[in-house]
């Protein structure tokens, strides 16, 4: 039986991006939890040495759970092209350089596909892997993903990170463009949450 979180309980959320932290925040509103954010307790940030998102949103979390002595909550994701062969996938953020600047990623990405073999290709995704650990290192991986396309120009001002390039299949909006209730009713992260929600209190009601 996996182990599951408790009303009352403290978790950390193993982000220093505020944006994430703040979807997470809407995520597990309901649910009883103290949320910790990983900036807040001075933790560091590890190096995201592994090849997977997977693997490194399990290196985030139980580095987090081990630094904290609490239950820890860490996402990997990334934006990916198909016209890129996936990229920059689990580079994604690093494609922003060391000041997170996305307007530079987003630019890079739609240069990058302009200069590819297959500049009409659209086809592009997002991937979500959740990952809770515990502070004597046992951890649960929970993955989502969105499939939809590659828009140019950048629009809207809301979300983070690749969302203004980033219109799902089946809508009419960018994720930027979208409210927050919206997108994460339908996003990568939403679905993930969909699996990690097992390991829950039920929400209040």
């Amino acid at each position: 039986m996996s182990r599951a979180l408790a009303r009352g309980d403290r978790l950390v959320i193993a982000t220093h991006n505020p944006g994430k932290l703040a979807e997470f925040e809407q995520l597990l509103a309901g649910r009883g939890l103290t949320l910790l954010g990983a900036a807040s307790l001075g933790l560091a940030e590890p190096d995201e040495t592994e090849d997977s998102f997977a693997g490194n949103a399990a290196l985030k979390a139980r580095a987090a759970a081990r630094a904290s002595g609490l239950p820890a909550l860490a996402d990997d994701s990334g934006f990916c092209v198909a016209a890129l062969d996936g990229a920059p996938g689990i580079f994604s953020a690093r494609w922003a350089g060391p000041k997170r600047d996305f307007i530079v990623a987003m630019r890079r990405v739609h240069d990058a596909v302009s200069a590819s073999a297959q500049p009409a290709n659209a086809a592009a995704w997002f991937v979500c892997v959740l990952c809770l650990a515990w502070p004597d290192g046992e951890s649960e991986c929970f993955e989502g993903r969105i499939d939809g396309a590659l828009r140019w120009p950048p629009t809207g001002d809301n979300g983070h990170g690749y969302d203004p390039v980033f219109q799902p299949a089946g809508e009419t909006l960018r994720f930027a463009e979208m409210t927050d209730h919206h997108k994460n009713t339908i996003s990568h992260r939403a679905r993930a949450f969909l699996g990690f929600a097992a390991r829950l209190p039920e929400p209040c009601r």
